[in-house]
């Protein structure tokens, strides 16, 4: 699948642009004008652009999805009808992103036109498994409880986003203050140390010599020192943003003794929550599948989801592809064949999901505990180096002395 910018001109008459996911330039400007949108603009997005594309708009956050599908149920309730409902969301929505597609929203309702569709045009503002069940509920005539299987989604999401941050931020802390620490140690501290070892004389040890030559380095080239740091975060988000890179990156991170059970439980919590919404609201299998994989994170568990989904197709049964990818525990296998062979897969799936968004918790605690103490050691081992380096030259002359 190749990613797409596009402009455009809405049925409505509005200029519009954004991306697409397509498998080719034909197939993005047909499903674009699938829609009664005329295409003006269209190009492939490559790994350059799709590396150095940093947006600084209001990005919209599970939690800002979970409020805002709590608060349309809550007015629905109430008996207000869903147009009158989307213009009184304008005012409650805080989120600028949101804001402006619910006012567009609004918009097109008004005109006759469903909420699923008009929703879907707002440049990929509404997740599509939020646009799926908005148009299961408009089908079936319940979409209020669409909305409030959402909420719930959109909380669970937000939970299991907000406990991986809360793991990572003491450690980036850790770290970068140790990498400005001896950034400052080097820079400034130690050149004035130089007088003194020069006063001292005699042959230095071969740890202060280093230190001296460390030194040295840091206060002549520490530009270069900026220029490499900024090339490798840019060459790695360039390396990540190209579909080989993501792929060798990802497999990494499951590797990492820490990291890879965090994102392995997180996978399966993904997919026992947005299946069992999914299906619940009776959102075809195959559909379901197509939407899971889109909202994982790691690239090789989206492949492992679309491999399945192609094997459902097939007819399949949906544990059989989750076994042979060798990605999923197997509590995960056996909860989903259980509940293909009681007829009873979403129950089962709740299960799944119940338990692993536990279980993240508990993963991230446990790469807490393994990562503070490990960065504390080597940031003792450098202040131990460096105090080591700067008092040697002094042992050296007392003993000289005595």
């Amino acid at each position: 699948m190749a990613e797409f910018q596009y402009k455009m001109i809405g049925p409505d008459g509005k200029a519009k642009k954004g991306h697409i996911s397509a498998k080719s330039k034909e197939a993005a400007v047909a499903s674009l004008k699938a829609e009664k949108n005329t295409v003006t603009y269209i190009e492939e997005v490559n790994g350059l652009k799709k590396g150095i594309n940093l947006s600084f708009g209001a990005k919209v956050k599970p939690r800002d999805f979970s409020i805002f599908c709590h608060q349309f149920v809550s007015i629905v309730s109430a008996g207000v009808t869903i147009v009158d409902a989307f213009a009184m969301l304008q005012e409650q929505t805080s989120n600028k992103a949101l804001q402006n597609a619910v006012r567009s929203v609004h918009s097109d309702i008004s005109k006759g036109d469903t909420l699923a569709n008009s929703m879907r045009r707002q440049n990929g503002v509404f997740p599509d498994m939020l646009c799926n069940m908005v148009e299961a509920g408009e089908a079936s005539g319940s979409l209020d409880k669409s909305f409030s299987r959402m909420a719930i989604q959109f909380e669970k999401d937000a939970k299991l986003e907000s406990a991986v941050k809360k793991a990572l931020i003491y450690p980036i802390v850790l770290i970068v203050v140790m990498i400005g620490v001896v950034f400052a140690m080097m820079t400034f501290v130690i050149p004035k140390f130089m007088g003194m070892f020069d006063e001292i004389g005699g042959e230095l040890p071969a740890i202060t010599k280093a230190l001296i030559a460390v030194s040295d380095f840091f206060v002549g080239y520490w530009w270069l020192i900026i220029i490499v740091a900024f090339a490798i975060a840019i060459g790695y988000k360039l390396f990540y943003g190209t579909e080989k890179g993501k792929y060798i990156v990802d497999k990494i991170k499951l590797k990492i003794p820490a990291l890879g059970p965090v994102q392995t439980k997180s996978a399966c919590a993904r997919l026992g929550r947005t299946l069992c919404t999914l299906l619940g609201a009776g959102v075809p299998m195959i559909d379901a599948l197509d939407i899971t994989s889109r909202s994982m994170d790691n690239v090789h568990y989206k492949i492992a989801m679309k491999e399945a989904k192609d094997q459902v197709t097939r007819g399949v049964t949906l544990s059989r592809p989750l076994k042979t990818c060798n990605l999923f525990p197997p509590m995960v296998i056996h909860m989903v064949s259980i509940g293909e062979e009681t007829g009873n897969i979403e129950a089962m799936l709740e299960n799944v999901a119940n338990y692993y968004e536990e279980d993240v918790q508990n993963a991230t605690e446990s790469m807490m505990a393994l990562m503070e103490p490990a960065i504390i050691i080597v940031m003792a081992g450098l202040v131990g180096f460096l105090v080591l380096a700067m008092l040697s030259p002094m042992f050296s002359l007392y003993e000289n002395l005595a």
